[in-house]
């Protein structure tokens, strides 16, 4: 009876590593998110939209098909 145990052992320490390493990449991963871009520098100061520029008129006119 004893191999039968110490198999179980061995299964829930490797359950257990297994998800300890998918919580720390998923960690990681988050911290890089959070430090890419502080949420202050995505907006253009003023902005309101979508605004047509005339560098948009240009691509829009030498798109045409």
């Amino acid at each position: 009876m004893m191999p039968a145990s110490r198999n179980l052992s061995r299964r829930n320490f490797l359950l257990a590593a297994g998800a300890g390493g998918a919580v720390a990449t998923a960690t990681l991963l988050n911290q890089r998110r959070k430090d890419a871009a502080p949420a202050g520098d995505r907006k253009t100061a003023g902005s309101t939209g979508y605004h047509v520029t005339e560098h948009i008129r240009n691509y829009y006119r030498t798109a045409k098909v």
